[in-house]
C-alpha cells in the first residue's frame, strides 16, 4: 500500500455553516457565550479567571440555572469555557500584580468580553469553528482528569496528592479517549446510518479486549466493566459540548452492583444468556455516537496528528487518477457521492476522456481503476457519447465502453470478440478479487459459478487469455468454485497460464 493511499474510509461533513451552528447551540457553549456577553460592565474574578462566589449566584440567575441543583456547577463550567476560548478576557488588579497572596473571596482580576466574542457575531463559520475546536480540546481534557471527588478525599485525609493512589496515568487516560473516539469515528465512517448509536459496552470491549480472544475471560469481562464505567463520565462531560449524543447508563443499573463492586455487562433479566437482548435491555447500558460536529472534530485532531483522514467532497479538485485510485477503498454510498461531486465539476465529455485515460493500465491496480470508471461513468449523461466510442477498438477500454453504450440503448455497438469478452471476464474478476467485504465475495463466488456454467470449456480458453491477472485470477476461481471438478480445472488453467506467462 503506497504512504499517500487513504488510512481511514472517508466521512461525510456538513457545511460549514451547518457545523458553526451546531456549534454556537452545544449547551455548554451557548452558556459561555452568554456569560461572555454578561460580563461587559466587568466581572471581579479570582486566581486564573475563576468566578468568585456572589458573581457566580448572579450569573447562574442570568443563565435561569439558579433553581437547579447542580446550576452552580453548571455554570463555573461554562464560565471557565469562556476564558479558556477567550470570550472573556482578565485584566489582573493592582494587588494580584504584586505577587503577594489575596484571600480566597479577593478578587485577582476584572473579567470583560474578549475578542472572540465578537467574532461568534461577525466572524466566518470557520472562525466560530475554531473556537469552539479550541473549547473542545479543554473539555476533552476534563473528560480525561481524574474524579475530583477522589482528589478532595485525598487532601482532605493527607493534604498531599497521590496520583499512583488513584490508579490514574494522564497519557494513557488521554489516549484510551483518542482511541475511543477513533473507534467511533471509524464506526460512524463506516455505517450506512452515521445517526446509529453504539452501545457502550461494545465500545469498551473493542478497546479492551484482544483482537485473537475468542471468549473474554472473567479479568477482562471486569475491565470492560471498569472502562464502561469511566466512559459513562466522560461521554456527560463531553455531551455538553456537542460532540456527542449520548444515553446515559441507567442510574438504576449503577446501583445494581454486584457483591464484589463490580458492574455487570449486558444480559437478560434472570441472568441467562440463550435469549438475544432487546433494545430497551442494551440501551441500559449507554449509547453514544458522534454527533456531525464531533466527526468534524474528530477528524480535524486525526488530521493535526498527521493521519490521513478523507471527507467526501476532498477529490474534486484532483485528477482522474486520483480519484480512481481512492474510490476502491470508499464504501459504495461515498463513492457515488465523492463521484458526483468530481463529474459536478466537468462537462460530460470531458470528464469521460479523463476517467478512461486514467483507467488504462498494466499494472496490479489497474483493474479497479477500470471498474471504478466504469462505474464513474454510469453516472455520465449521454452527452459523454463520443468519448465512449473513441475507445470501442481498445482492449481494455472497448469492454466498458460498449456496456456505456448498451445501457443508454444507443444505436452502432459493435459486437466484442470472444478475444475482447474473455479479456473483460478477467479484469473484472480480478477488480474484486482483493476486496475483504463478505458479501462481495459471495458475489464473485457466484459470478464464477455462472461463468462456468454457461461457458462450455471456460478454462480451455480463459488460460490463454493476455492479461497480467489471468493466472490469479484462474488460482481465486479454483478457490472459490463450489463444484470440486470445477475448481480442479481452474487451478489446472492457472498453472498453465503461469507457464505462458514466465515462459
Amino acid at each position: 500500500m503506497s504512504a499517500d493511499r487513504p488510512t481511514l474510509p472517508p466521512v461525510r461533513l456538513h457545511s460549514e455553516a451547518e457545523l458553526a451552528r451546531d456549534a454556537l447551540s452545544a449547551p455548554l457553549m451557548a452558556r459561555a457565550a452568554k456569560l461572555a456577553r454578561w460580563a461587559e460592565p466587568g466581572v471581579p474574578v479570582g486566581v486564573g479567571g475563576q468566578i468568585l462566589e456572589e458573581p457566580l449566584a448572579a450569573a447562574t440567575e442570568h443563565l435561569g440555572l439558579a433553581g437547579d441543583e447542580d446550576g452552580p456547577a453548571y455554570t463555573a463550567e461554562a464560565w471557565q469555557l469562556a476564558v479558556d476560548t477567550g470570550l472573556v478576557e482578565i485584566t489582573e488588579t493592582e494587588e494580584s500584580e504584586d505577587g503577594t497572596d489575596l484571600p480566597d473571596d479577593a478578587a485577582a482580576g476584572i473579567a470583560t468580553p474578549g475578542e472572540e466574542l465578537g467574532l461568534l457575531t461577525s466572524g466566518s463559520p470557520q472562525d466560530i469553528l475554531d473556537i469552539w475546536l479550541g473549547g473542545m480540546e479543554t473539555v476533552l481534557a476534563d473528560a480525561a482528569a481524574p474524579d475530583l471527588a477522589d482528589l478532595a478525599d485525598q487532601l482532605t485525609e493527607g493534604g498531599e496528592l497521590d496520583l499512583d493512589a488513584l490508579d490514574w496515568n494522564p497519557e494513557e487516560e488521554a489516549e484510551l479517549l483518542d482511541g475511543i473516539l477513533g473507534n467511533l469515528y471509524l464506526l460512524t465512517a463506516l455505517n450506512e446510518r452515521p445517526d446509529q448509536e453504539v452501545p457502550l459496552p461494545a465500545l469498551a470491549a473493542s478497546m479492551i479486549v484482544p483482537d485473537d480472544m475468542d471468549e473474554p475471560t472473567d479479568d477482562v469481562l471486569e475491565e470492560v466493566s471498569e472502562a464502561m464505567m469511566r466512559l459513562d463520565d466522560q461521554f456527560r462531560v463531553l455531551e455538553p459540548i456537542g460532540l456527542v449524543a449520548y444515553q446515559p447508563v441507567d442510574e438504576a443499573l449503577i446501583e445494581e452492583l454486584d457483591e464484589d463492586g463490580e458492574t455487570t455487562l449486558p444480559q437478560k433479566p434472570g441472568g441467562t444468556s440463550t435469549e438475544p437482548l432487546t433494545d430497551e435491555d442494551v440501551s441500559r447500558y449507554g449509547l453514544v455516537r458522534l454527533t456531525p460536529l464531533g466527526v468534524y472534530a474528530v477528524r480535524a485532531r486525526m488530521l493535526d496528528a498527521g493521519v490521513h483522514a478523507p471527507a467526501v467532497g476532498d477529490l474534486t479538485d484532483k485528477g482522474s487518477d486520483v480519484l480512481l485510485d481512492a474510490l476502491p477503498d470508499y464504501p459504495e454510498a461515498l463513492a457515488q457521492a465523492e463521484s458526483e461531486l468530481w463529474l459536478a465539476a466537468r462537462t460530460p465529455l470531458d470528464a469521460a476522456r479523463d476517467l478512461l485515460t486514467a483507467a488504462r493500465g498494466d499494472d496490479e491496480r489497474a483493474p479497479r481503476r477500470r471498474l471504478a470508471a466504469q462505474q464513474t461513468l454510469s453516472l455520465v449523461s449521454p452527452d459523454a457519447e463520443a468519448a465512449l466510442r473513441e475507445v470501442l477498438d481498445d482492449r481494455q477500454l472497448g469492454g466498458l465502453a460498449r456496456v456505456w453504450l448498451a445501457e443508454r440503448a444507443l444505436s452502432g455497438i459493435p459486437e466484442p470478440s470472444q478475444e475482447l469478452i474473455f479479456w473483460l471476464t478477467v479484469d473484472t474478476i480480478a477488480a474484486q478479487l482483493n476486496s475483504a467485504d463478505e458479501d462481495a465475495t459471495t458475489e464473485l463466488r457466484d459470478l464464477v459459478q455462472g461463468l462456468t456454467e454457461q461457458h462450455s470449456g471456460f478454462f480451455d480458453t480463459a488460460w490463454r487469455v493476455d492479461h497480467p491477472a489471468t493466472a490469479d485470477v484462474l488460482e481465486a476461481m479454483g478457490r472459490l468454485h463450489p463444484d470440486k471438478k470445477a475448481a480442479k480445472e481452474a487451478r489446472k488453467a492457472a498453472f498453465k497460464a503461469r507457464s505462458r506467462q514466465s515462459g
